[in-house]
């Protein structure tokens, strides 16, 4: 059926709030995650980690460490080979130290043993002789002539000639001529901004238990937002075939983008296949803090002009991040996203990416958005406060909507800015009176969404009951809203369905957990699945009533005649058909594949007040409210926790988090009692507002809500800030120190 036609249905089961199916288990202890896995026979592996920022691997000495009892295999970068291509080499350089070690906490070796005590006392045996190199871990300082250099010969053909070799990657996005709009404006401003990297801050370690037999077949249950990717990277750097290698996912204990990278899998693999046994390897906090992927930091330069009426007339964004110590590609994402809400005649964002001795980074939901976006929402922000003007309507007067050329390029089709900035501006919220010391921000969001590999199986059971089987792992009730798709085109109750994840080897490949992909593409691929099979019921039935297919059709979970031509047949509901499948042709199933596109771009809105105490810096979060496009919410409250969330997260990302790095380029908070996220006290109850404006490349109009949501936060509170303060706050994050600062200085 065309969009066309849902939009004039009345879902049944989409749009409600059934119970989630995985809760009992998870809130009784029941839901096995990454390190509840165990084995017959299964040893605990540790990982040695580099105590220095950047270090020549002069030579490793196991042999100590090998002749303690109880350790069965110990591994470093010389049982891998080098892969000829350069970004799985990236990513088995990343999980073992070949040459160098180019970060603190980069590993260089891991042991086996038949017991924690065993690999950690092998830990302390094994000797390692460095040749201490120059470090950097600050952007702007990677980027300097005569920079220490992380990585040589690692630049893309693409970077300006004479730049450090620590730039690897250069982009450029824009259309119109900038000098002739910046002419036209009535003022310009131009800041610079700097944001520190950030960790996801899930709360389950990473986990994985490896298996390899004798026979070269492997197993890998792990907690991971994507199994098909990591057997794809495992599989290629240990050598092996990837029908070799099933990989579980298990519950996963959060990832918001954190978990789509292997970091120790294929050195839990390579210790098994060593011992021949299987082997356990569970991360400790200060490993994931300082050798998983935290988020880019950033040093940005923005300038827009405006007129006094509020048109933005020309807009430059230059932005230069740092993934670490490897290549990194998240600047092209922030660079299309940075002015993607407004419909601009003349717009240039160029971005650079430079190495520094940090650990590779990972997504964070909408990865480069939320800090780009921050620069360019904040100088808007100041430009109205310079013309006394309205910062919604100056939104609104500029935002880009259907027809809109964006400024990466393409021309937007339906989308819901606008709605979103017309729903906050009728929100009591914004109209709402503020008193001493406190500021009102607001802030644009937008974030691409993506569709990819899917691959969906359902199954009609004898008794009535379907089973969906699909590949992505949960991060965010994504069994919820498949059921919902799956009852809602099957016509049977929501409890009538059970959806699960797949292992590598019980479907076809899934791509990865992210892009906000899985509610749209696994929906899709799920309303499809379920059509195939409706179809296959319509010809069971039109079998037992002996009536040719196309007289049948399929009305509220049954089959019935498609009209008075086609005989009096009293309905046939799924279970009837189901129950005498056997004597119709054997089972009933659908399935379908999809390289899905069409997943629709998302924005967002969102309103905070803040109130900061100008005696010692400190900040409380007084009201929030977050408006989002949702296209079709098949989950409300699944769709408000994710919204909810992003905010959450932005607010930890503006206010507290960050990554502090010494003069030895040590990590000096790996831990939650250092790097502080937000609690349930730091907050007030997140308000939100769901709209819906359909996506026309689903069939329910579905678009992906989980990014989004992270990227507005970080603009609207510094924008609440600096309202509250009178000082225009440009580093993130803005910790009571920093604001003390800039209050004193104001005088």
């Amino acid at each position: 059926m065309a969009l066309d036609a849902y939009q004039k249905r009345e879902f049944k089961q989409v749009g409600t709030r059934p119970n989630r199916p995985d809760g009992v288990d998870k809130v009784t202890g029941r839901a096995m995650y990454g390190a509840d896995a165990t084995a017959p026979g299964m040893l605990h592996a540790k990982v040695l980690r580099s105590p220095h920022a950047h270090a020549r691997i002069v030579a490793i000495d196991t042999s100590a460490a090998e002749a303690l009892p109880g350790v069965k295999a110990i591994v470093t970068a010389a049982d891998f080979g080098v892969p000829e291509d350069a970004f799985l080499l990236d990513v088995q350089d990343h999980c073992m130290a070949r040459e160098k070690a180019l970060y603190d906490g980069h590993a260089v070796a891991a042991v086996a043993a038949t017991s924690l005590a065993a690999a950690k006392a092998a830990l302390n045996l094994i000797k390692v002789d460095y040749e201490v190199l120059p470090h950097v871990t600050d952007v702007d300082e990677a980027m300097k002539p005569g920079a220490p250099v992380v990585q040589a010969g690692r630049a893309f053909e693409n970077v300006p000639a004479g730049m450090s070799e620590n730039v690897t990657h250069h982009c450029e996005f824009g259309h119109g001529d900038l000098d002739a709009g910046f002419a036209k404006a009535d003022h310009i401003i131009e800041r610079s901004f700097r944001t520190a990297a950030t960790h996801q801050g899930y709360i389950e370690p990473n986990a994985c238990l490896a298996s390899v037999t004798s026979d070269g077949r492997a197993d890998l249950w792990v907690c991971t937002q994507g199994q098909f990717f990591y057997r794809t990277l495992c599989a290629a750097i240990l050598g092996m075939e990837a029908s070799q290698l099933r990989v579980t996912a298990s519950e996963i204990g959060g990832g918001f983008g954190g978990k789509t990278m292997v970091y120790m899998e294929p050195v839990a693999l390579a210790l098994s296949k060593k011992a021949g046994r299987p082997v356990k390897l569970v991360l400790t906090r200060d490993e994931v803090f300082r050798a998983t992927g935290p988020t880019v930091s950033s040093s940005m330069d923005v300038k827009i002009g405006m007129t006094k009426d509020g048109r933005i007339t020309a807009a430059q964004a230059r932005l230069r991040y740092s993934g670490g110590a490897f290549h990194c590609g998240t600047v092209d994402f922030g660079a299309q996203a940075a002015f993607a809400a407004y419909d601009l005649e003349a717009v240039q964002t160029l971005g650079w990416n430079a190495m520094t001795n940090r650990p590779k980074e990972s997504a964070y939901r909408a990865p480069g958005a939320p800090l780009s976006i921050y620069a360019v929402e904040s100088v808007v922000d100041e430009l109205c406060q310079h013309f006394g003007l309205d910062p919604l309507a100056v939104r609104l007067k500029n935002a880009a909507d259907k027809g809109t050329k964006s400024s990466y390029g393409p021309t937007f089709d339906q989308i819901g800015l606008k709605a979103t900035l017309e729903a906050a501006k009728a929100h009591p919220h914004y109209a709402a009176p503020l008193g001493p010391n406190q500021g009102r921000g607001l802030s644009c969001g937008f974030w691409f969404n993506f569709g990819g590999n899917t691959c969906v199986s359902l199954s009609v059971n004898t008794d009535g009951t379907v089973g969906v089987t699909e590949g992505n792992p949960d991060i965010g009730g994504s069994r919820a809203s498949i059921s919902l798709m799956a009852a809602e085109e099957l016509g049977i109750p929501y409890d009538k369905i059970r959806t699960i994840v797949a292992d590598t080897s019980s479907l076809g490949y899934n791509d990865v957990t992210d892009g906000s992909r899985v509610t749209f593409a696994v929906g899709l691929a799920t309303i499809k699945a379920a059509r195939d099979a409706v179809q296959k019921m319509c010809s069971r039935a039109a079998k037992i009533w002996g009536i040719d297919e196309d007289a049948v059709e399929w009305v509220d979970g049954a089959a019935v005649p498609a009209g008075p031509n086609a005989g009096k047949f009293p309905p046939m509901t799924l279970a009837e058909i189901a129950a005498v499948s056997a004597e119709t042709g054997g089972p009933i199933c659908g399935h379908h594949e999809v390289n899905a596109d069409g997943a629709g771009v998302s924005f967002g809105v969102h309103l905070c007040d803040i109130e900061v105490d100008p005696e010692t810096g400190a900040t409380k979060v007084l009201r929030y409210t977050v408006f989002q496009d949702a296209g079709k919410a098949v989950h409300p409250s699944y769709v408000e926790g994710q919204m909810q969330g992003g905010a959450v997260q932005g607010i930890g990302w503006a206010l507290n988090e960050e990554y502090i790095y010494g003069a030895d380029g040590k990590l000096q908070n790996p831990g939650f009692l250092d790097y502080r996220i937000p609690v349930a006290s730091d907050l007030p109850m997140i308000d939100t507002v769901i709209l819906e404006i359909p996506n026309p490349g689903h069939p329910y109009g579905v678009r992906g809500v989980g990014e989004t949501g992270i990227v507005p936060p970080l603009a609207a509170i510094s924008n609440a800030v600096s309202r509250a303060v009178g000082v225009r706050m440009t580093e993130l994050p803005m910790s009571p120190p920093k604001l003390l600062k800039a209050i004193e200085a104001k005088g």
